[in-house]
């Protein structure tokens, strides 16, 4: 729980993930940052009396008996042009675990305290580095998929969602002072907004405010990656279809029916689209308490996943049962595959049941590979609905902004429907305001605790 009566302290962590690497840094920030770095770096040139700002510095840290733990290079970022907006010290060591560890513990024995998760980024919203959705935009690029969620995560970071959001509150609070004009002097001879003029100024932001969560749900997919479920009867050639898509063996294959019980999940990357692949049980009736567990998680990532890929042995007719399954999925996010295009016997007219309950069909050879890249391509094309690649300047609200503008669309659409119906401008205020704390909340003007400590705590440690 990120304090702000803690917010004074001299802070510090392993900035770089966890485990052996070549390099990894021990980041420093607060007012005591400099005298801790001095108290432990140990220059290699003789002349070396202080840090030049912005600059690497040779030497090496010794443990408090004199023994040297690392060779490092030492650089200090004076605030307020630092990543937090503090005085910030970083020292490149080797990138061991035992290294790092003992480095950072010089630190903290000399008066650093172990930062705690996201609270480098914290200070740095808190002291206006970063608004709230460039800070969040932090943490989505740290776990940006795809070079395509890391562009949209570098819009945000760059401060346009902020920007943005600042002119619509500028339009709104410019709304708000033109009512308060109307309610405290109602007797007055002064040139007020008329509730067309009002209703014209809201349908302008509404929008707005309309573009940017459409943009939510067109790029969703490049954020957070897609869920392709491989369901089907037993036998059909899942596992096998699993293991050509990912290009290795991943799932047990064998001729005998019902290998996978439980289920199993790997990321695929589909032409710079990050995609969840899961592996259910195959579909039949079942006493084994465990093999019905696994059908019922399948059922559950059937109705979570962005595709299902319903996969059938195109050597025969498909059966009612798997008929049925796919009777009780959504068209647009269904997708049948005839596989065993290598097997005689195998025809495309087996697919007509499913062409006729509207999805599209594909035939493949799980075995051979035949079919596997325009399968790729059909997948990659129903996820994203037919779009291609995001802009590279569009703007992308997380779920939480996405969640703050749909109120402010809501209070806003409300304030409307009251302004045509002459409801009094002091009422219609009310619904002003609250768009514009939503709107505020957005960008961090106006954040209880519990949510900054929600957005901090999902960044690691030094960062």
């Amino acid at each position: 729980m990120l304090d702000p009566r803690s917010a004074k302290d001299t802070i510090a962590a392993i900035a770089t993930p966890p485990g052996d690497g070549g390099v990894g840094i021990i980041r420093i920030s607060g007012s005591r940052a400099r005298d801790i770095a001095h108290a432990v770096f140990c220059a290699a040139s003789p002349a070396f009396d202080d840090f030049e700002p912005y600059r690497l510095h040779y030497g090496h840290i010794q443990d408090p008996d004199g023994v040297e733990l690392d060779d490092v290079l030492c650089a200090f970022m004076p605030g307020p042009r630092s990543y937090t907006g503090e005085d910030v010290a970083e020292i490149n060591c080797h990138g061991g675990r035992a290294v790092l560890a003992a480095v950072l513990q010089e630190t903290l024995r000399h008066g650093a305290r172990l930062a705690e998760r996201g609270e480098f980024t914290y200070r740095a919203f808190m002291n206006g580095r970063l608004d709230l959705s460039q800070a969040e935009a932090v943490a989505e690029m740290i776990h940006a998929p795809t070079r395509a969620a890391m562009h949209l995560a570098q819009v945000k970071l760059s401060g346009l969602l902020g920007l943005k959001i600042a002119d619509l509150r500028t339009s709104l609070e410019a709304l708000r002072a033109q009512m308060a004009v109307a309610v405290d002097f109602p007797e007055e001879e002064l040139e007020c907004l008329s509730p067309e003029e009002l209703i014209q100024t809201v349908d302008a932001v509404r929008k707005e405010i309309k573009l940017l969560l459409c943009a939510v749900d067109r790029t969703r997919a490049w954020r957070e990656g897609a869920l392709v479920v491989l369901a089907g009867r037993v036998n059909a050639g899942k596992s096998s279809l699993m293991n050509g898509l990912l290009g290795r063996n991943r799932a047990i294959v064998t001729d005998q029916p019902g290998t996978t019980r439980d289920y199993l999940e790997e990321t695929l990357n589909l032409d710079g689209l990050a995609v969840r692949l899961a592996d259910t049980a195959g579909i039949r009736a079942t006493d084994d308490a465990v093999e019905a567990a696994g059908l019922a998680k399948g059922r559950e990532l059937m109705d979570q996943a962005d595709l299902v890929i319903v996969l059938c042995d195109g050597t025969t007719p498909p059966d009612d049962e798997i008929l049925a399954t796919a009777r009780d999925l959504d068209p647009k996010k269904t997708l049948a595959v005839l596989n065993k295009t290598d097997l005689p016997g195998f025809s495309l007219a087996h697919g007509e049941p499913f062409t006729e309950l509207g999805l599209r069909t594909a035939g493949v050879s799980a075995k051979t590979g035949q079919g596997l890249p325009q399968l790729c391509a059909m997948i990659r094309e129903q996820v994203l609905h037919g779009a291609g690649q995001p802009d590279t300047d569009v703007i992308a609200p997380n779920a939480r902004q996405a969640a703050m503008l749909a109120e402010a669309d809501a209070e806003l659409a409300g304030l409307a429907e009251d302004a045509l119906a002459q409801v009094p401008y002091d009422l219609l205020s009310v619904r002003l305001e609250t768009a514009c704390n939503a709107l505020a909340s957005i960008t961090g003007e106006i954040a209880p605790a519990d949510v900054l400590n929600s957005i901090f705590d999902s960044f690691c440690i030094g960062k």
